[in-house]
């Protein structure tokens, strides 16, 4: 989990983002984001590609948790609450999985426990391991 931790904290735009690796484990993974200033759009509300980012994270470190490289090859998400302010939290969850396809689904939650936003991603899974010898 620590080696899997450091290797995303090499995704620098989700660490510009403010967003931290919370737990993964093989298909499994949340992360989290403080919402400042830079999240918010015209509106005041968490511009989508924060909330995009953010789930993208906990999906890459669910998918790449076995220890070999997946990447995604598809990804949608549906926005069905604005937040303005606190912190969001990305829980990434396997629905499916083969030996090249897996598929989940990552639900962004608020301080209240409120559903902010539900993405669907699916990876591909290649056949060698991630390298950890940098991290």
């Amino acid at each position: 989990m620590e080696d899997l931790k450091q290797f995303f904290k090499k995704d620098n735009f989700a660490a510009n983002s403010g967003i931290e690796l919370l737990e993964a484990s093989p298909g499994y993974a949340k992360a989290r984001m403080d919402i400042e200033e830079k999240h918010l759009n015209a509106l005041k509300a968490v511009q989508g590609g924060a909330l995009f980012t953010l789930a993208d994270l906990a999906f890459a470190a669910a998918s790449n948790a076995y220890g070999n490289a997946a990447v995604g090859i598809n990804a949608n998400i549906s926005f069905v609450k604005a937040a303005t302010k606190g912190i969001l939290t990305a829980e990434a969850k396997e629905n499916s999985i083969n030996p090249k396809i897996a598929t989940y689904t990552v639900n962004i939650t608020d301080d209240e426990g409120d559903l902010v936003a539900i993405f669907q991603g699916m990876a591909y899974r290649k056949k060698f391991p991630l390298d950890f010898s940098d991290v």
